[in-house]
């Protein structure tokens, strides 16, 4: 696939993307209270607008590359060589309560490999993009993670999944915290990883986390000069996997408190 060919999907990506999260933001600052909400599992919401911009984002992307295949998080689809992967609102929760803090992601895979990551935060006006070997931005700036390399100086988002018992998630939640790390939990897994490559926070961990909220963002920490653990695996894209994202300099560590 020629890098022409890369860069029109790089930057067809990124305009789709801020277009779903300009719906995002009209719905949201539209809203009337708290939205009804339809629960896919414990603690897994989704909204019509959900659906409403997997919608928007697969018929751009249809249009402009009819041979690729689409998988988004509402409406399944094909998993071929060249496939988007979509997560239409990463934060559905915050979305539906009245947060401000929720993301649209855009990856593109090609023979299992991400090669184009994209999330916009609406709310923020910002957006996040990585292709494979030419860096990642916020913005059009390039980012860096952090040089953080102690972990009791380190900034920790721990991601929960229900699909995962509590005792697990509780023994890595005290692990970090006997290292002396300040371990946050936010909404959003997609916006905590961008927020490890841009050095926001130094790393994000989740014990489980689908392959629809983290592949995006896990090339924005690669690009980033951070370090992910073999996340995409075959098995990742139907069943989720762990996910660790960091600095080079805390993999170690990590590796170690989320052996649980």
């Amino acid at each position: 696939m020629c890098d022409t060919t890369m860069q029109l999907r790089y930057l067809s990506a990124c305009a789709i993307a801020r277009e779903a999260g300009n719906l995002m933001r009209t719905r949201f600052i539209e809203r009337n209270g708290v939205q009804d909400l339809t629960f896919k599992g414990p603690q897994d919401y989704l909204t019509a607008t959900d659906g409403d911009v997997e919608r928007l984002i697969a018929r751009r992307l249809a249009a402009a590359f009819p041979d690729d295949d689409f998988f988004g998080e509402e409406s399944g689809g094909a998993l071929g060589t060249n496939v988007w992967v979509v997560d239409p609102i990463d934060g559905t929760s915050e979305f539906a309560r009245g947060v401000p803090h929720f993301c649209v992601s855009i990856a593109f895979l090609r023979d299992g490999k991400v090669e184009i990551g994209v999330l916009f935060d609406p709310m923020r006006d910002e957006l996040f993009a990585a292709w494979r070997g030419a860096g990642a931005t916020l913005n059009g700036q390039p980012l860096r993670v952090s040089k953080i390399d102690d972990i009791a100086r380190a900034s920790v988002e721990l991601g929960w999944s229900s699909r995962v018992p509590y005792g697990r998630y509780a023994t890595v939640h005290a692990r970090l915290h006997a290292l002396g790390a300040g371990v946050t939990r936010r909404g959003s897994g997609a916006l905590g990883l961008a927020y490890v490559a841009m050095g926001r926070q130094d790393a994000y961990c989740e014990l489980h986390i689908n392959a629809w909220d983290a592949a995006a963002a896990i090339l924005l920490v690669e690009e980033a000069g951070g370090w992910v653990n073999d996340f995409l695996t075959a098995e990742c894209m139907v069943q989720g996997n762990y996910v660790i994202a960091c600095p080079p300099a805390l993999r170690d560590v990590l590796e170690q408190a989320m052996d649980a």
